[in-house]
């Protein structure tokens, strides 16, 4: 709204000129969709608490202090990651622009399948909630509609291209193949965001840590002289997607002041498939989509354990940790909950650095 007060009356106005600037309106972005995550949640979670009344089902096969500690926390926190995120972006971003309106709608539709899926949980109260393969169909049609959009309304010599970390200039074009592999891109990141929200405040920051440094190489990437310097290959309009990080890094921060350990809410598959959608995304708006296994190296690890146990047991019989995801096998091995999370929160910091450095290591 604010972009279009900015093309509508800046010239008569002098004073809005200063919405021009991406990073004016990214740092706004971000105190805004702060302050009305803080405002909505007491009231919100106390609504959660009287829908709900028992809150997220627990696993049963899961340690068994989550059956103390977490019982009757309510879920789906993560509407209101969504909302705040959605308002943020819708007053301080372009309208316009492609790559906002694409980030949205994988952000929301991503959101809408974890919120069913955390629905028929608490229909059902059981933690199994939509099937696997229901929910693959749905991220699989969302991520396809978004690449639609972006290979109708954007360069198409770029679509198709990869960028490689850590070489300068190069651009990979998979043809055809980059279909289906931003697909496994954008679900397999999802997913690996929903598998590592299993404590407190695990999720959330690594999040926010990857977030921004898309952020980053987004208005990087938009900006040709800052391209052409660290040899990127500049992407017309990629930089407004600085606004949408900056408010999703708010709303992050806003939902972590009520989701720290002892969590009041948990953002459920409704905001970890919804968020993990949207850094995928990024990572394909900005053909950084490699760098993304650095970057989100914690949700890489996280979801590589479960695939090494589910696959170990089925060829052996044998479990290669004592439960996954991993920070599950960490747990079952005695340390504590806030350890955990603060050295996944450590890990994901270093290799957000790893990932920025990359853009000059060439």
């Amino acid at each position: 709204m604010f972009y279009w007060l900015y093309t509508t009356f800046g010239q008569d106005i002098s004073g809005l000129n200063v919405l021009r600037y991406i990073s004016f309106r990214s740092i706004w972005a971000l105190i805004t969709a702060l302050a009305l995550t803080m405002a909505l949640g007491k009231p919100f979670i106390a609504w959660l608490r009287q829908q709900q009344k028992h809150g997220q089902p627990i696993r049963s096969d899961g340690p068994e202090s989550h059956l103390l500690t977490k019982q009757s926390t309510p879920t789906m926190g993560g509407m209101m990651i969504l909302l705040t995120l959605t308002l943020s972006t819708l007053l301080w971003a372009d309208w316009g622009n492609v790559y906002i309106l694409s980030i949205l709608l994988v952000t929301l539709g991503y959101g809408a399948v974890g919120f069913y899926d955390d629905f028929l949980k608490l229909r059902y109260r059981n933690s199994k909630g939509l099937s696997g393969k229901g929910k693959l169909f749905w991220q699989s049609t969302l991520a396809a509609a978004a690449l639609a959009t972006l290979y109708l309304f954007t360069d198409p010599l770029m679509f198709s291209t990869v960028s490689l970390p850590f070489f300068k200039d190069i651009l990979w074009d998979l043809g055809w193949f980059f279909v289906p592999f931003a697909v496994i891109v954008l679900v397999g990141t999802s997913n690996a965001v929903n598998l590592t929200d299993g404590l407190d405040g695990l999720a959330t920051v690594p999040i926010m840590m990857a977030v921004g440094c898309y952020g980053i190489i987004a208005y990087l990437t938009g900006h040709t002289i800052f391209a052409d310097y660290l040899y990127i290959k500049p992407i017309v309009g990629t930089g407004e997607l600085s606004v949408f990080c900056a408010a999703l890094i708010g709303s992050c921060l806003g939902f972590l002041w009520f989701n720290a350990p002892p969590a009041s809410v948990f953002m459920g598959d409704t905001g970890s498939l919804g968020l993990g959608g949207a850094l995928g995304a990024l990572a394909v708006m900005t053909k950084q989509e490699l760098l993304l296994l650095v970057i989100g190296g914690v949700f890489v690890v996280e979801a590589a354990s479960v695939i090494l146990q589910v696959g170990s047991y089925k060829l052996r019989k044998k479990r290669i940790f004592k439960m996954a995801p991993l920070h599950h096998h960490f747990e079952k091995n005695g340390l504590s909950e806030s350890t955990i999370v603060i050295r996944f929160w450590i890990v994901a910091v270093i290799l957000a650095l790893v990932g920025l450095a990359s853009l000059k290591v060439r």
